[in-house]
């Protein structure tokens, strides 16, 4: 597969994947009530949500940077 496939296929995959991670981490939220906690507890749900993200785009990303011989 070339580079520009990979490119093609993993920003489609990107955008899909922040979407569906957006919903599931608002379902999460509203499913453990983090709004009537403390508010510590929410900033804390939040940050970490926030930032789980990073670990999957940067697999896929990765994936799409590999040279073409790959």
């Amino acid at each position: 597969m070339t580079m520009r496939t990979r490119k093609l296929i993993g920003t489609i995959a990107l955008f899909f994947m922040i979407a569906v991670y957006a919903l599931l981490a608002m379902v999460v939220a509203v499913a453990l009530e983090v709004n009537t906690t403390s508010k510590f507890v929410e900033l804390a749900y939040y940050f970490v949500a926030g930032l789980l993200w990073i670990v999957p785009a940067g697999m896929i990303i990765q994936w799409m940077s590999r040279d073409d011989a790959a």
